[in-house]
């Protein structure tokens, strides 16, 4: 298997998995658009981990989080560090914890699986890249190491009916099928750490969906630009000349009902935006019961959880000690009756994390007010 982001899964790969995760598990902890925050005197961290000095990395790390342990880069440095020291039960104990105190974050459940899978513990390392996708849907890197952990599934399981029926021609062929898959899809060369963890945007862009990781015996190609899907209206068929007695008429009606809907529109577009900013400041005061106040009784909770639950569970975060700041900007809105897709980017920022993400929220009219419907990364 070979996932990009950090290191091919699949049997017969494991000599090319230390550099192939250092280079992307740095690249993502230097990545310009990184989800967690980068204080000040992390860069000589940074910069002995790119030099291979682990052992100091490691020491200064330590020392920096002994003022601040809840913070999440220091954490999550130090797991990179304990991976290429080639600790993976130190690191994987480190991941997990981050998945724990934080869970919207997807990178620890794809590195946390990148580590299984090099211990050959596929379950665990599909659950783990499951829990990635459902917090982020649009990990692009997490779907696609999935389907490597699918495909190394497959081939065990093919193997298996071989071995309690080495007739079955049907299974012989899947596994071969499997086999040149895995063969064909295996990098083959090494990447060099140095060269996939370069902190450029285009090679690690984790905190924004869908983004690709550099390739790594190649030169990372710049991203794909974003597309915006269009309808083109069909065609009006010619219509027939209309008789003069009715010209007029028509013709002054269009006109008053577009300058009618217009406002209307603009109007709603402005409580939609209002209400988004609305729902940020009262996160951002901590004041819980306004907060929630702005989600629809038909709110779609993460993962289908009990809505009791989920309210519980996110006064708890909001009630944390410390200061918390929430600010959203370029705010765009799409408007389809009573309904609207709010697509803005969210600045967070709390006493152990500092973010920048993309976000979506689906909003819809009820009882006059514009209420969140669902919310999602990306």
């Amino acid at each position: 298997m070979r996932p990009r982001l950090p290191t091919p899964l699949l049997a017969g790969l494991p000599a090319r998995l230390p550099s192939l995760l250092s280079g992307l598990l740095l690249g993502l902890s230097l990545g310009l658009s990184a989800p967690f925050a980068h204080a000040d005197n992390l860069p000589e961290i940074q910069r002995l981990m790119k030099q291979g000095q682990m052992p100091q990395a490691l020491e200064k790390t330590e020392a920096y989080l002994a003022s601040r342990p809840k913070d999440a880069q220091g954490r999550f440095m130090k797991g990179l560090i304990f991976t290429e020291m080639g600790r993976p039960a130190d690191a994987i104990a480190i991941f997990t914890k981050l998945t724990e105190d934080y869970p919207e974050l997807p990178e620890p459940y794809n590195n946390l699986a990148v580590l299984y899978a090099q211990q050959k513990q596929y379950d665990k390392a599909r659950t783990a890249l499951e829990m990635a996708i459902r917090t982020h849907p649009s990990y692009a890197i997490a779907h696609e190491n999935l389907g490597d952990v699918y495909a190394k599934l497959a081939s065990q399981a093919y193997d298996k009916a071989l071995q309690l029926d080495s007739a079955n021609t049907g299974a012989q062929s899947k596994l071969s099928l499997i086999r040149e898959l895995i063969s064909t899809s295996a990098p083959k060369a090494p990447a060099r750490p140095a060269a996939a963890a370069r902190p450029a945007t285009e090679t690690v862009r984790p905190a924004t969906p869908a983004a690709e990781p550099a390739k790594p015996a190649s030169t990372p190609p710049a991203p794909a630009a974003a597309t915006v899907a269009t309808v083109t209206p069909p065609a009006r068929p010619a219509e027939k000349p209309l008789e003069p007695a009715r010209v007029d008429k028509p013709a002054e009606k269009a006109p008053e009902k577009a300058a009618e809907q217009k406002p209307a529109d603009q109007n709603a577009e402005a409580d939609i935006v209002k209400a988004v900013q609305g729902w940020a400041a009262a996160w951002s005061r901590k004041d819980v019961k306004a907060y929630l106040a702005y989600y629809a009784p038909a709110f779609q909770t993460p993962n289908g959880q009990a809505r009791k639950a989920w309210e519980n569970e996110r006064a708890q975060r909001i009630d944390k000690p410390g200061k918390l700041q929430v600010g959203v900007e370029d705010i765009k809105v799409s408007l389809d009756g009573d309904k609207a897709t709010v697509k803005f980017r969210q600045h967070y920022s709390s006493a152990s994390l500092k973010s920048s993400t993309g976000k979506t929220l689906v909003l819809i009219r009820s009882g006059g007010k514009w209420m969140i419907q669902q919310e999602r990364v990306g």
